[in-house]
């Protein structure tokens, strides 16, 4: 590898933005072009880079692309996997209790399976919402990867290789069903709660209930007494 190290980067979220404009800060990063779509992945074929970063980019990247960097592709994934693989981590870890963390992995085929090269456990909370969970998720995430870096481009890392059957998996369907509340459904406090709180994401209105031909969203602020 050169003395610069060429990078293509995915994305991007608030935190992906963070460790974008971190890389390209460097002396010893060049950042090629930042892609959002599928139709510029043809870009890290043209450029050949050392590695491609990702990072909030919402698309699978075919075998023939991941094949092309010399380092390999890296993406940050706000979940502890094999925890919360997919879509909206920060929903099921509140609804289904599971841990709650960042992760650095090798991207391959499949969706966030890839080798793990370093994690971090967040804290959860019962006041937590989505919404500050998912803060404390992105801020987790581009500290891990500052403190990762200089082990990864020195190549002191060797991932970790998940287990396929370990783990949760999520789609952005199952999000959507989340959102809708049943008002005929019984339901019990805690788990409700849970349900609410984590679909507590101002200012969106993500739980909806229609009750007498009307349509309500629903959000919750939970203070420690």
């Amino acid at each position: 590898m050169s003395e610069t190290i060429d990078i293509v980067f995915l994305g991007i979220n608030d935190a992906g933005m963070r460790v974008y404009e971190w890389l390209c800060e460097r002396d010893d990063v060049f950042v090629h072009s930042l892609l959002t779509t599928r139709e510029q992945l043809q870009t890290v074929e043209a450029v050949e880079p050392d590695y491609v970063v990702s990072c909030g980019y919402r698309h699978i990247v075919p075998q023939e692309i991941l094949k092309v960097p010399t380092e390999g592709c890296l993406n940050l994934h706000p979940s502890l996997l094999p925890y919360n693989r997919g879509a909206n981590p920060n929903v099921w870890s509140i609804v289904e209790g599971t841990p709650a963390g960042v992760t650095i992995h090798y991207m391959d085929a499949g969706l966030d399976t890839g080798d793990i090269v370093a994690q971090r456990n967040v804290e959860q909370t019962f006041s937590d919402t989505g919404k500050t969970l998912q803060k404390r998720l992105e801020n987790a995430q581009v500290a891990l990867f500052k403190e990762s870096w200089p082990d990864i481009i020195a190549g002191d890392v060797v991932g970790d290789t998940q287990d396929p059957n370990a783990g949760t998996y999520h789609r952005t369907a199952e999000f959507d069903g989340l959102c809708e509340l049943d008002p005929e459904e019984t339901v019990q406090v805690k788990p409700f709660i849970d349900r609410l709180r984590a679909l507590t994401y101002p200012p969106y209105d993500n739980a909806r209930i229609e009750v007498d031909g009307e349509t309500y969203t629903v959000e919750v602020d939970i203070t420690k007494m």
